[in-house]
């Protein structure tokens, strides 16, 4: 097999074991990767990387179903919601093809107050705010509905943005993170088969390359297993830091390629 597949697979298990007991899937560290390390084309990158969250997210899934972590309403409000923003991020991608540099730092300007924010209320936490209610109905679905969009056009796992939140408001990441991943799977597996089926009227690279995907995919499999297993060992205090470090680090990178 060529380097890439093997790069793509130690990317996937590396990337994956880190950020699944967070509650994130690890394809917004992998989209970077597989732009300036693998060469994947655009916008056929978007749809690779939605394919490896389906590939992928499996592992970590098992591993919370067993745990009951799945059965909440929760999950099943982000799953309903993320799914039809991720389908018209999509066709907004292929169809419009917005530029990467307004994405980059617009994420940048969400993640690194909040990740830092996230950094030292879990520091120096405030008194009434740990094991905190959801946010009311309308304000999460209007958060899912914008998340998966964001999704379906650049082809981020949406618990890089909804856990942040969520953890920022004192949910336990215990609770947040079979949610955000559930959430993540399905509307992957939509935004892929999207892509597929808006690549059959177009020209250009707009399909996933499947071989890397499955690669990428199969490594995060293996890492998103290990991760979920890990998650019960660690306090929620590190897990709270993992999250906000993942999202200060997330922004920086952003930001730093918007500039450049």
């Amino acid at each position: 097999m060529e380097w890439t597949t093997w790069a793509g697979f130690a990317a996937g298990l590396l990337i994956s074991t880190a950020t699944a007991p967070a509650g994130v899937s690890g394809a917004v560290f992998l989209l970077p990767v597989q732009l300036s390390v693998l060469a994947v084309p655009s916008p056929a990158v978007t749809p690779t990387n939605l394919l490896f969250n389906v590939v992928a997210g499996p592992g970590a899934l098992w591993r919370y179903r067993r745990d009951g972590a799945l059965r909440s309403g929760l999950t099943r409000r982000l799953v309903v919601w993320t799914l039809p923003g991720v389908v018209s991020g999509a066709a907004v991608r292929v169809l419009a093809l917005p530029g990467p540099a307004v994405f980059r730092a617009l994420v940048a300007a969400f993640l690194l107050p909040l990740g830092m924010w996230l950094c030292l209320r879990t520091l120096r936490p405030a008194r009434g705010r740990a094991n905190a209610a959801e946010p009311p109905a309308r304000v999460l679905a209007a958060l899912a509905l914008t998340v998966g969009l964001v999704g379906g056009i650049y082809g981020i796992g949406g618990g890089s943005l909804l856990g942040p939140v969520l953890a920022a408001r004192g949910m336990p990441i215990a609770r947040i993170a079979p949610a955000t991943l559930a959430a993540t799977f399905t509307t992957s597996l939509a935004g892929a088969t999207a892509y597929a089926v808006l690549a059959l009227g177009r020209h250009g690279a707009v399909a996933p390359d499947l071989r890397l995907g499955l690669a990428c995919g199969a490594g995060g499999l293996l890492g998103g297993y290990v991760g979920a297993r890990l998650q019960p060992r660690l306090p929620d205090t590190a897990l709270r830091l993992l999250l906000g470090t993942l999202a200060l680090a997330l922004g920086a990178l952003y930001a730093a390629q918007a500039l450049a």
